[in-house]
């Protein structure tokens, strides 16, 4: 009787464990616990039930016909794969896009896209779709420069020449890189809006030529790189002649004045030699005529020598001294034949 009371007990011990077991198994299949960074949509069997969790802390569910599905609540990122696109201007650029999103309506998202992967193949339709449709919408210059505000200094202007075909000018900007980042991200996030995401921000990572090209945009580069030194090179000596013209000019301005002033100086010295000559010979008539003796000797010593020949008539002022055998006599010189 004693053993038929231990089985009895010993059963009741293993139900009341059995009966804790499975109390505990659905009480922890019953309560599951939410992050502040996710939020949770309650399915059975596969279908949502009730609104989105987005509170943090313990919640409770149906044991076994219901699931837990976590959505993240944070921001999320989206890194778009270069793509080859032409610009308006038939200009081939790669352009890397990269974004910012967040799951605005969770149950929305749920049944649209079910997890993070499939909303990722979704940025990539939608938002590469109208990167490509506003790239080619504008010109190259639009999606290289960041505003229309910006000025460009010197150094940009040579930079851009080649986009707009005139060396050293560059085109007016309508909107610049910004404006066209705003364009993608307005017309892409009504269309994110359907699959329960918000579109936060989009922005261009990089923008490259394509390689086929590269090598060409960069001949040509070097081209106007050519033409603007060869310009530069023409001013510099155009003003180097200007230069050079105005130094001639008033060195020619310089040695005439100095020239002038000499002469003057050189005729006012002469002028005041002859009067001093003349002060000196006209004090008395033999003073007079030795004077003229002397000016006619040197005459002679300049101008005649043994290999000159000259015509001359009796009358001529440079044959007196020559016809006349004694002309200190006839002038009544005071200088006396023979003495």
């Amino acid at each position: 009787m004693s053993t038929n009371v231990s089985t009895k007990k010993a059963a009741s011990g293993c139900l009341g464990v059995i009966v804790v077991g499975a109390i505990l198994i659905v009480g922890a299949a019953s309560i599951y616990r939410v992050n502040e960074t996710e939020q949770a949509i309650i399915t059975q069997f596969g279908k949502p039930i009730g609104e989105p969790i987005t509170e943090a802390g313990l919640q409770f569910k149906t044991p076994f016909i219901q699931k837990v599905n976590m959505i993240e609540k944070r921001i999320l990122e989206w890194d778009g794969t270069a793509n080859e696109m032409p610009t308006k201007d038939k200009t081939y650029i790669l352009v890397d896009t990269f974004g910012r999103w967040r799951i605005a309506e969770p149950l929305k998202y749920f049944e649209r896209l079910r997890d993070e992967r499939s909303a990722q193949s979704r940025l990539d339709d939608i938002l590469g779709s109208e990167t490509r449709n506003t790239i080619a919408k504008h010109e190259l210059i639009e999606v290289v420069r960041t505003s229309q505000e910006r000025e460009p200094d010197e150094a940009t202007e040579i930079a851009d020449a080649d986009i707009t075909g005139k060396v050293g000018v560059l085109k007016p900007i309508k909107k610049g890189r910004t404006k066209l980042e705003e364009e993608i991200l307005t017309k892409a996030a009504p269309k994110l809006a359907e699959f329960g995401i918000e579109l936060l921000d989009v922005r261009f990572k990089r923008i490259n030529y394509n390689p086929s090209v590269q090598a060409r945009i960069f001949d040509r580069m070097i081209s106007e790189r050519q033409q603007i030194a060869e310009r530069f090179r023409s001013e510099g000596q155009g003003e180097a002649a200007k230069i050079l013209g105005n130094m001639e000019r008033d060195l020619r301005e310089i040695e005439s004045g100095a020239y002038r002033e000499v002469e003057t100086i050189r005729g006012q010295a002469d002028a005041k030699a002859t009067a001093i000559y003349a002060a000196a010979y006209n004090q008395s008539p033999d003073a007079a005529d030795l004077y003229d003796f002397i000016r006619t000797l040197q005459v002679y010593e300049d101008v005649l020598d043994s290999d000159t020949t000259l015509i001359l008539s009796t009358d001529s002022e440079l044959f007196k001294l020559l016809k006349d055998d004694n002309p200190t006599e006839s002038s009544g010189s005071p200088f006396e034949a023979g003495q």
